[in-house]
């Protein structure tokens, strides 16, 4: 009796420890298709609010200090990036209009990019160097940058 007890007692902890690495297994996989859906939202999200000049949504999805391209000071936090909000989103390129067609690029599970042409030659998309940048955070996607890709 007592041998049948044991088998019994390491059968239930060899189930257990199998279902738990199919939850770990399961709990790694799915995030990062999670994401790509994810991604879609917050784009949707961020680009109407571009579109809209609704400077307090940008920010609110804005990870700060938000890097700039080479030689520009970063911005460090919503304060400035309202004043600044001109430079980033109709500087070297015009989002509003870019966003309005504008593909999300995936560059990594954790990273997409969105190229937008110079403001001058708006329908160039074969050179769109101006790259905005969006990270997955801790607390979801943020636009954590912009970018020239040409300096």
């Amino acid at each position: 009796m007592r041998t049948s007890n044991s088998n019994s007692f390491v059968l239930i902890r060899t189930v257990r420890a199998q279902l738990w690495l199919a939850g770990v297994w399961i709990l790694l996989s799915f995030p990062n298709a999670f994401a790509e859906s994810e991604f879609s939202t917050f784009w949707q999200k961020f680009k109407s609010a571009v579109i809209a000049g609704d400077k307090a949504a940008v920010a609110e999805i804005t990870k700060f200090p938000l890097s700039m391209p080479y030689g520009i000071k970063a911005v460090k936090n919503k304060e400035v990036f309202s004043r600044r909000y001109d430079e980033i989103f109709k500087g070297e390129a015009n989002a509003g209009q870019c966003f309005k067609s504008a593909k999300p690029h995936k560059e990594t599970d954790r990273e997409y990019g969105i190229y937008c042409p110079f403001k001058d030659t708006p329908n160039d998309w074969e050179s769109a160097p101006i790259r905005f940048i969006f990270e997955l955070t801790k607390s979801g996607w943020k636009f954590t940058g912009l970018d020239n890709v040409n300096e």
